[in-house]
């Protein structure tokens, strides 16, 4: 399922207080999802990593003052009823489920079945939620019992490009990252167990986009590619240095009519990319006519870099002119 259509539906279950897992690659934005999820309904989200917990973690027994009956001191981050802070509802999120233990999801079975924890009631509204990598990722997951898998719904995650271009643009991934991704959508996330480093969502916004700028050139690649591997760092780097070489992107939104227009598709799709950085409510007229020039795709994919980028670019009569001319293949 593509990541908008799973946040829609996990929003929709977490009404219906239904236990889901979310599975798919390393990498991919499982845990990134939950937490928006979280944010949309307005509740709190509690995580814990499955992973690296013991069943004490799940609570300690002790004897009660007489020394008959064993009660559980609960731990810390469960939502038990009464709990303050647990009144309106929430999402406890139990990340890297698939590399528990199986004492570990006897416990998690229970919580997701019942809602409780050795008797001890979860506060009402709370839904469970999972995430965790497939076996045949070979990202250290365990065989899932069957009794836990019969208590939650399970939902793979699918890599979207167009899904994750949006929420890279929105949080602040560098503009070249996305345009090459748009060039090579195949290295977006191409994940491959007999590898030791893999391109992915998560390392390319990590260990590339974070790093552009602030590291030095000439170990880029050695940086790049302990992130996302050899092969994406060099074709990476290629369009890097496409990318670096172009016109000025400033000298082309003062002169829309007469800069010159690229012809090959690399260089086409990193200046997409450099004039959707640039692009402003004062200069989008000027981006909008230069815009005209080029083939439709790259025209419709610079402006949905920049509007994504930028909303108020919406506003703007250049907008409407130029949605009127494309709008049969608008976003």
């Amino acid at each position: 399922m593509r990541p908008i259509t799973l946040i829609d539906t996990l929003v929709a279950l977490y009404r219906l207080g239904r236990t889901v897992c979310i599975e798919g690659p390393p990498g991919g934005g499982k845990t990134t999802i939950g937490k928006r999820v979280a944010d949309i309904v307005g509740v709190p989200l509690i995580m814990q990593h499955t992973a690296t917990m013991l069943v004490e973690d799940f609570g300690i027994p002790y004897l009660d003052a007489d020394g008959v009956v064993v009660n559980y001191k609960m731990p810390h981050w469960y939502p038990y009823k009464g709990k303050p802070g647990t009144e309106n509802g929430g999402i406890l999120l139990f990340d890297d489920r698939n590399q528990a233990s199986a004492d570990v999801q006897k416990v998690l079975a229970n919580i997701c079945e019942e809602k409780t924890l050795h008797g001890v009631p979860m506060a009402d509204g709370w839904q469970v939620v999972s995430t965790g990598n497939r076996k045949q990722d070979r990202a250290g997951s365990n065989r899932v019992l069957t009794h836990l898998r019969g208590r939650e719904t399970v939902i793979e995650l699918e890599t979207h490009l167009d899904d994750w271009s949006k929420w890279a643009l929105d949080h602040g991934v560098d503009p070249v990252v996305v345009a090459f991704l748009r060039y090579r959508p195949n290295l977006l996330h191409d994940f491959d167990p007999q590898q030791d480093q893999n391109p992915t969502p998560r390392t390319w916004v990590a260990g590339v986009s974070a790093l552009l700028g602030n590291i030095p050139a000439e170990a880029e690649y050695e940086c790049f590619k302990g992130a996302v591997g050899e092969g994406a760092a060099a074709e990476f780097l290629g369009f890097l240095k496409v990318y670096r070489k172009l016109p000025n992107p400033d000298a082309i939104l003062l002169n829309p009519d007469k800069a010159k227009v690229p012809d090959d598709p690399i260089t086409l799709y990193a200046l997409a990319g450099a004039l959707a950085s640039r692009a402003s409510t004062t200069n989008f007229d000027n981006l909008c006519r230069y815009l005209d020039r080029l083939p439709p795709e790259f025209s419709v994919l610079t402006v949905t870099m920049a509007v994504t980028r930028d909303a108020d670019l919406t506003t703007t009569n250049a907008f409407t002119t130029w949605a009127t001319k494309h709008h049969e293949v608008l976003f």
